[in-house]
């Protein structure tokens, strides 16, 4: 009998507990003693593969992983977790391969056919990842995972009757339906009903989707609540058809509500189609006294356009580093054209670079409280150029000029493909893509040559 089996079986099973714990730091430990006693251990190589891709180490999580697979060719596991790394890394054809080879093995498996459609969606062959999601639904059509993604491809091309719907597979708010005695709200009728609009995602999605509140009045509903960010309480408090603002950091009142509904449930309760979207603009506005307060930072027009800029976004969003310019410098082609003043409107640690920036900038960032204050200088600007932001939609729905430059890499559906306009904030917003994966200097040339022909068309 092998003596030393035992010992790595055991500490085996002691890392699967760390992990379970949380502790990657020592179940990195273990797994190292665990494959020092069974090298040929392909679990314990997968599971070393996935502590250290947490850990940033990803030509070591790689070599574990392809070890599990020489192992184990027939284990899934490694493939799926490999797979997955290598698409993040845009190592899109060995991703591919790696997909292919695995299906091969076992191909009708839907993880497998939904991550190939996810690496597939990331390479815009939108088509062939449609197929992936629906096979792997035709399999099991209870994969939640799948419908989801699949979501993301028929949003993106203004697909809403099935996107909308598919898009109701996204993760439930635990949260609200542990706090909550009233059911989800499910379209039922809403005539002299209370109804609780939950929060999500980021301060974009709520400001995009606090429109909905104004239809769900028009509904009946008698009281409508929405719970948002603490940022956006003050400019919430002047929403149509919202009779009280709650902030995520609140406890919840002791308030007899009928119903609660997520925000990006509501396009799909009221049917909404690319030609019914509730696009009234404005739907937001200013309060006047911080108008007033800022219009002294702004200062007189003097014969100039005034433009607010944020090159960053939300750090913390998966696709920042590719949505996001790499810095402030990159949009120096504009500053060449006269007849502008440039504003800073951000915020987070990019803000620093208007501190020396590479040309002529106002950085009014530091007095931002909120998005109170934000919507106060934007409505007083001419032209808001962004990447995607939540300042992009608050320009939208505040009805001022936006221009918005956006990535080729995973691009966000709620921009659609292949238009240059939105139908969520017709007349004042623009698009401008990248044509391929990391490059800002196409798009950035032809909002230049759009620039020059603004400013030399204003009157001042």
């Amino acid at each position: 009998m092998d003596n030393a089996s035992p010992s790595a079986e055991y500490l085996f099973q002691r890392a699967v507990q760390l992990l379970d714990d949380g502790d990657l730091a020592a179940a990195e430990i273990v797994l190292q003693l665990v494959l020092q006693l069974r090298p040929d251990m392909a679990e314990a190589q997968v599971n070393l593969g996935w502590v250290l891709e947490r850990s940033n180490r990803v030509r070591e999580a790689e070599d574990h992983y392809r070890r599990a697979l020489e192992l184990q060719p027939w284990n899934l596991q490694p493939y799926l977790n490999l797979g997955a790394m290598l698409t993040a890394q845009k190592r899109f054809a060995d991703a591919e391969m790696l997909y292919r080879r695995a299906l091969a093995v076992a191909p009708d498996v839907p993880e497998l056919l939904s991550n190939l459609g996810v690496l597939l969606a990331c390479m815009k062959r939108d088509a062939e990842a449609e197929q992936c999601y629906r096979r792997a639904l035709a399999l099991a059509p209870r994969y939640r995972t799948a419908r989801f993604n699949l979501a993301y491809v028929l949003l993106r091309h203004g697909r809403y009757e099935e996107g909308w719907s598919c898009l109701e597979a996204r993760e439930p708010s635990v949260h609200l339906e542990r706090q909550l005695s009233c059911p989800c709200w499910q379209g039922e009728p809403l005539h002299g009903k209370a109804i609780l609009v939950g929060f999500e995602a980021g301060h974009g999605d709520m400001i995009q989707f606090a429109r909905y509140t104004v239809l769900l009045k028009e509904a009946g509903a008698h009281h409508v609540s929405i719970i948002c960010h603490p940022g956006l309480k003050r400019l919430f408090s002047r929403l149509r058809g919202v009779d009280d603002i709650i902030g995520m950091d609140e406890t919840l009142p002791n308030f007899a509500w009928d119903y609660w509904i997520l925000p990006m449930s509501l396009p799909f309760h009221f049917g909404t189609r690319e030609t019914t979207i509730p696009a009234a603009i404005p739907y937001l506005s200013p309060p006047a006294d911080r108008m007033a307060y800022w219009a002294n930072s702004i200062g007189p027009r003097d014969g100039e356009l005034r433009i607010g800029l944020v090159w960053r976004g939300n750090p913390r969003h998966e696709n920042d580093v590719d949505r996001s310019l790499p810095s402030l410098s990159t949009l120096i082609p504009l500053s060449q054209i006269p007849k502008l003043r440039f504003f800073s409107l951000q915020k987070g640690k990019a803000a620093d670079e208007a501190v020396l920036p590479p040309f002529p900038l106002t950085d009014l960032s530091p007095g931002i409280d909120d998005f109170d204050d934000t919507a106060a200088i934007v409505a007083q600007l001419d032209l808001v150029i962004t990447v995607d932001s939540a300042v992009a939609h608050l320009a939208g729905a505040l009805g001022t000029r936006c221009w918005v430059l956006l990535p080729d890499y995973k691009c966000d559906w709620r921009w659609l493909t292949g238009v240059n306009d939105s139908p969520w904030y017709p007349h004042v917003m623009r698009l401008f893509r990248q044509r391929t994966m990391g490059d800002w200097a196409p798009p950035i040339e032809e909002m230049r040559g759009a620039l020059s022909a603004l400013a030399q068309g204003f009157a001042g």
